[in-house]
């Protein structure tokens, strides 16, 4: 099998949203969006939910629909872009909550569905998505007397706890929904690390479930197996890879790797990156193409046949870091040639 093998440890994130349950004294929802941050949302769902999740949050209808199909009738599917032009037959006949941006929106909601239940996101700050404190103030009232199942926002620094945006959004989320009667929601992963200021009534982990920063203590989810195709000998001044852009100062050994930027492994990242072979680290050289890696395994023996590129040595923001991006962006670019396991005891 040549196929890179991606293993999803559905016990890390099980232990991850119990650590993170565990640090605060409120409900705690799940963020599932973007297939489960590319992990799979119905494996990932199913396992969230049969530890103990009861909300879940997707970005679109699209997905709380596909959602819906995995988890059954029960658990509350959250809609974060709200309800949208054509959404209406998927939030009704599935029973989706959508949150609700905008008067538009609400209006759209209470004339195609009404009576049925809806969140209201507002903007505390970040200037993304949801209601500005004027709009809100208008349609506060209006709102709390329908099916209103949260008020939410997020926040636009979290993973920087000393930014002055974090305490800023959390007074302006105050002023707008202090008196409120219904469950509040301000705190993805970062801001559950800011602490119980920021909790309310329900928090939404999202990057910190799948083993991202900033929650520092999260178990590792994605681990990468890649086999190595091949082993060669190159001398000093003998080139590796497309535009001769590393050489060698001394006699290498080269294995090269079956996976590239088809696989989601970001073509950037090559200058900085390694992988490892059981506890020896192995520099990535020469371009990244599309379906191989040179890596140099010097020294190694005996020859390696595959080698780690996601796991305990290296972490979604090891190769975020060398790749210049984000956690988020290496595990929801993992692509489709994987040959994908999932790990539950």
């Amino acid at each position: 099998m040549t196929a890179a093998t991606l293993t999803i440890d559905l016990d890390a994130i099980a232990a991850n949203w119990r650590a993170l349950d565990a640090k605060t004294a409120c409900e705690t929802a799940a963020v599932v969006k973007a297939d489960g941050y590319g992990c799979g949302v119905g494996r990932v769902a199913r396992r969230l939910a049969h530890e103990g999740a009861r909300r879940f949050f997707v970005a679109v209808a699209e997905e709380g629909a596909a959602l819906r199909q995995e988890l059954g009738p029960g658990p509350e599917i959250n809609v974060f872009s709200g309800h949208m032009p054509g959404d209406t037959d998927m939030i009704g006949d599935l029973a989706l909550t959508p949150m609700i941006n905008s008067l538009d929106q609400m209006l759209r909601h209470l004339e195609a569905l009404p009576g049925a239940p809806f969140g209201i996101q507002l903007d505390s700050g970040m200037n993304r998505l949801g209601m500005e404190p004027a709009e809100w103030g208008a349609l506060r009232d209006l709102a709390v007397q329908q099916n209103l199942t949260m008020v939410m926002s997020h926040l636009a620094c979290a993973d920087e706890p000393d930014h002055a945006m974090n305490a800023q959004q959390v007074r302006t989320f105050r002023q707008m929904t202090d008196g409120l009667s219904v469950p509040r929601s301000l705190a993805a992963t970062g801001g559950i690390l800011l602490g119980p200021d920021y909790h309310f009534e329900l928090t939404r982990p999202g990057v910190g479930l799948y083993g991202g920063r900033p929650f520092a203590e999260a178990q590792p989810v994605a681990h990468v197996q890649v086999p190595v195709i091949q082993i060669r000998d190159v001398e000093p001044d003998e080139t590796v890879g497309y535009g001769n852009t590393w050489v060698a100062r001394a006699p290498a050994r080269i294995a090269t790797i079956a996976a590239g930027y088809a696989d989601g492994i970001i073509r950037g990242m090559g200058a900085q990156a390694y992988v490892w072979v059981g506890d020896t680290p192995c520099k990535v050289v020469g371009r990244i193409s599309m379906d191989l890696i040179g890596v140099d395994v010097t020294g190694v023996t005996p020859d390696p046949e595959a080698v780690e590129l996601l796991g305990h040595h290296n972490g979604v923001d090891t190769l975020a870091d060398a790749a210049g991006t984000i956690g988020y962006e290496i595990l929801t670019s993992l692509g489709a040639r994987y040959r994908r396991r999932y790990h539950s005891t």
